[in-house]
């Protein structure tokens, strides 16, 4: 199953600059997620990180992972969110970084749910380029109750 920018909109609070997921390339409900991250030069990080060399901050490679976590969760407990409702990071582990990400790449995301207990989701996932992993982490997410 593929969604695109609207239908990510409706599972992610996130919007401009801070959503980092353009399309989810394919969902495995309760198991998996492939999401895509277009990386462009206009984005406002880029303007410090580096003006003559930019790169994509590791900490936004992480987040652009956690949001796909995110949906992956909600399409596989709730389905869809209520308002207020949102997934929110709550541990990070075993993160490691080879490659850099400049302007112009196309960011695969993969996260693979490796446990579920007590609503506490684990996953692991990676980041690549052009088929090269750039990025692995292993990530925990919960649900906020909406106020």
């Amino acid at each position: 199953m593929e969604m695109n920018i609207q239908e990510i909109k409706n599972y992610l609070p996130h919007r401009y600059p801070f959503l980092l997921i353009d399309r989810v390339l394919e969902i495995e409900v309760g198991k998996s997620i492939v999401a895509l991250k277009n990386v462009s030069f206009n984005e406002p990080q880029f303007t410090g990180h580096f003006p003559d060399q930019p790169i994509m901050p590791g900490v936004l490679i992480i987040e652009a992972m956690a949001q796909a976590t995110g949906i992956l969760a909600f399409k596989s407990e709730v389905g869809k969110p209520i308002e207020g409702q949102i997934y929110m990071l709550v541990g990070v582990d075993k993160v490691r970084f080879k490659r850099m990400i400049e302007p112009g790449d196309q960011l695969h995301l993969k996260a693979e749910v490796t446990t579920v207990k007590r609503g506490i989701w684990k996953f692991k996932c990676s980041a690549t380029v052009d088929g090269k992993i750039v990025t692995t982490a292993e990530l925990m997410c919960t649900q906020k109750a909406a106020d």
